[in-house]
């Protein structure tokens, strides 16, 4: 497959050098940017990598164990985007190819890797409406949609990790407007088959639908910096947005909504309506940076069955989670920054347990998001007695 990659590449490359004008932008924009001789079309190409070390010590027997130590390539991406025909015609292309980011094939994957990330069209075709399709991220949680390029942590939270709705193939709609001078308003819309990304046997149970708003009453940020972690490029005046999205997964087959694993049950599939609500919000002014996340989930009938009653053992995670982060950026490009992180489950049909998370750390941006050093230290509880200690370092270098 790799040697297949590879030699796809070369070929593309070779077409486009013979037909179009290259650009070698500055580092941080991309590593080669083609654009037709007719400016019909372009391309950018952008390769990154992250790398991690982490530690852990569980506790366990009243006290904290030995440490366990590991390495591992996080992410490793190549993306491309452009425009086909007309800029108001665009395109993304994200594949991932460390063992995270294709991990999790199975059947319903065609039993194939799931390199597949992005793979989307964005049409503008009305003044500021855009029609989005194919396959990319739902507007779903802040922390979700914030680029892993651009995570003010070494990770995402774990509220992140239980309660988000990720990507999924499907329509968007967006649309943006001018309430008033310095107040913006956005608008997201999608319908989603409702499994997850890559799934290749069609939904099994319902369509998902997504609605999503966004409010900026004080402008727009520097750089899109309302979905970039930490105020690096330094808020000249304060910046706001506060975002809700509301998501219902009709007859969905899956644990966490598009996400976890399939509700097998006698018959085939567990189907029940599963409904996910994201309130966040993000503050930015002159390097200091404050996010903070609600999420909310419930199901019509959250534990799985079968064609009998009996139950089979799955459920949905429903409860809700909160996630609060905040930080100051330097002037020497150091960022120092805190996050607080509690789930709280249903107890009435769950026996999970709540879980609250610490984490302090610190990052150095060298060439802001795309080439930085992030390190950090969780302490989590889980039931309110201590459950680990892990301490993370991360270097990320992206094109």
């Amino acid at each position: 497959m790799n040697r297949k990659i590879f030699l796809f590449g070369i070929l593309i490359f070779s077409l486009s050098t013979a037909h179009s004008q290259i650009t070698t932008p500055k580092f941080g924009e991309g590593m080669l940017n083609f654009v037709g001789k007719d400016s019909t079309w372009s391309v950018r190409f952008a390769p990154r990598i992250q790398m991690r070390a982490l530690s852990l010590w569980e506790y366990e027997e009243d006290r904290f164990g030995k440490s366990t130590q590991s390495f591992n390539i996080r992410r490793a991406r190549l993306k491309f985007d452009g425009f086909a025909y007309s800029p108001k015609l665009r395109y993304k292309i994200e594949l991932g190819f460390s063992n995270f980011d294709m991990a999790g094939e199975s059947e319903f994957t065609g039993n194939a890797p799931r390199i597949i990330y992005d793979a989307v069209i964005m049409w503008n075709f009305y003044k500021n409406l855009e029609l989005w399709a194919g396959q990319t991220k739902l507007p779903g949680n802040r922390e979700r949609v914030v680029s892993s390029a651009n995570l003010q942590f070494i990770d995402r939270s774990r509220m992140n990790s239980l309660f988000n709705i990720d990507r999924d193939l499907g329509l968007q709609l967006r649309h943006n407007f001018k309430a008033a001078e310095n107040f913006h308003i956005r608008e997201m819309f999608a319908v989603s088959q409702g499994e997850g990304r890559n799934v290749v046997t069609g939904n099994l149970g319902g369509l998902q639908y997504t609605t999503r708003v966004e409010i900026l009453p004080f402008g727009k940020f520097i750089e899109k910096g309302d979905y970039i972690g930490g105020d690096i490029y330094r808020e000249k005046t304060p910046k706001l947005s506060i975002g809700a999205t509301f998501d219902v997964n009709v007859d969905a087959v899956k644990t966490r909504s598009n996400q976890g694993s399939y509700m097998e049950n006698d018959i085939g599939f567990y189907e029940t309506n599963i409904s996910t609500l994201f309130i966040d919000a993000m503050f930015k002014y002159n390097g200091f940076s404050v996010m903070g996340e609600y999420s909310y989930r419930d199901a019509e009938d959250p534990l799985a069955k079968n064609s009998d009653g009996s139950f089979t053992q799955q459920e949905v995670y429903i409860g809700q989670g909160f996630n609060f982060q905040a930080g100051y950026v330097f002037k020497s490009n150091w960022e120092v920054a805190g996050r607080f992180t509690s789930i709280i489950p249903d107890t009435n049909f769950s026996d999970n347990d709540a879980q609250n998370l610490f984490t302090l750390g610190g990052s150095k941006y060298i060439v802001g998001h795309k080439l930085k050093v992030q390190t950090d230290v969780t302490y989590a509880t889980v039931g309110g007695e201590s459950s680990f200690i892990e301490y993370r370092l991360g270097f990320d270098l992206h094109f």
